[in-house]
């Protein structure tokens, strides 16, 4: 039977080990960064061992010195397969790897099954394991929608209806996979404990040509993609500040049972973004729009383009958030929107991942 793990992690101190579920994605792999960093041995799932030397290079670009301490195992959330081996030894497990479209599925159900099932698949397995804690990424996508608008700041107290026509498949899987494990922990957990993140818009260094989602907003401002600056607003926290919470809620006692919004301020609509961009990137920034686009150009482009469609709902929508509990129960200090924007763009143009980069001299 062929052994799906290949390990790297040989010669190294003793230290508890940490898996990482989808180890080459945006947040999975700075997740990785700083648990190699803070000494933990860590194992992380791929659906293709094809992407390990991918992953590697990612985390040298982040400067890592301990890839022998980091170990690979083939897993599908959709399968069993995998998971028995991905769990044994692990202390804790940071489940990271869910689906995020750049478009609209056809069915929402090609992101409920993997986001639902694939969460309980890991909290199973993990239980079996005898794991300590799993730190389950969910997404304010589970907090801040389906909801009467409220001028209270929105918390780890709210949750999205499902229910809500309006909410998109994306915001639905991620309320819906969240609650199942929570559901799965009280029925079924035992002693097993569980801690949520609920990141808002996830920006920051990037570290390979896989670009995220949330990513593109800011790689479409660059190349000047977009003719100007839809009537929307977004929260932003920095993907390094992501998975330093994602470690605090791992290992601080306080955690247990709880979910922390992660978000670093207030939100920008992306005419700020644009501006704060075309401030910073001198030559990089000349084919920034900055003019806003009414509604009614937006929903006419969404009818032609499916990856605007989804988000016609947000058009005006301001959501006002607080990261009171992260930063009061586990000591987290966020860096600013400003930080995780530009840090995005320099990135993405050292990469040479927008148009003309090579070309760019960023301003004094």
């Amino acid at each position: 039977m062929q052994n799906n793990a290949l390990n790297t992690e040989t010669n190294t101190k003793n230290s508890e080990l940490v898996l990482v579920t989808g180890g080459s994605g945006f947040i999975g792999a700075h997740c990785i960064l700083q648990l190699l960093e803070k000494g933990y041995k860590v194992r992380t799932t791929l659906r293709s061992i094809s992407r390990k030397d991918e992953v590697i290079s990612m985390l040298k670009e982040g400067g890592s010195i301990r890839t022998d301490a980091l170990s690979f195992v083939v897993a599908d959330l959709l399968s069993d397969e995998g998971w028995a081996e991905a769990l044994k030894g692990c202390k804790y497990v940071l489940h990271v790897a869910s689906p995020f479209p750049s478009k609209l599925p056809k069915k929402e159900s090609e992101l409920i099954i993997p986001a639902v099932e694939g969460t309980l698949r890991v909290l199973r397995f993990a239980h079996d394991a005898s794991v300590k804690r799993v730190v389950v990424t969910s997404s304010f996508a589970a907090i801040g929608y389906g909801q009467d608008p409220s001028e209270k700041p929105l918390s780890e107290t709210n949750w999205t209806d499902p229910d809500n026509k309006n909410i998109t498949a994306y915001v639905k899987s991620k309320t819906l996979a969240e609650r199942a494990a929570w559901n799965f922990i009280e029925k079924e957990g035992g002693s097993m404990e569980l801690s949520v993140v609920n990141p808002v818009g996830v920006l920051g260094p990037i570290l390979g040509k896989d670009i995220s989602t949330s990513i593109q907003i800011v790689k479409y401002l660059i190349d000047g993609a977009i003719p100007g600056c839809p009537h929307l607003s977004f929260g932003f926290v920095d993907v390094r500040d992501v998975a330093d919470l994602h470690i605090r809620a791992m290992t601080n006692p306080k955690a247990k049972s709880e979910r922390f919004l992660a978000v670093a301020g207030e939100c920008l609509t992306m005419q700020e973004v644009a501006f704060l961009l075309k401030k910073h990137l001198g030559e990089a920034g000349k084919r920034i729009p900055t003019r806003t686009l009414p509604n009614w150009i937006v929903r006419l482009v969404a009818l032609i383009d499916p990856s605007i469609a989804q988000i016609i709902p947000e058009l005006d929508e301001i959501k006002i958030t607080t990261n009171e509990k992260a930063r009061n129960v586990l000591g987290w200090t966020p860096r600013s929107n400003e930080e995780a924007i530009i840090s995005t763009a320099e990135s993405l143009i050292k990469l040479g991942l927008v148009r003309g980069s090579g070309n760019f001299k960023k301003s004094a």
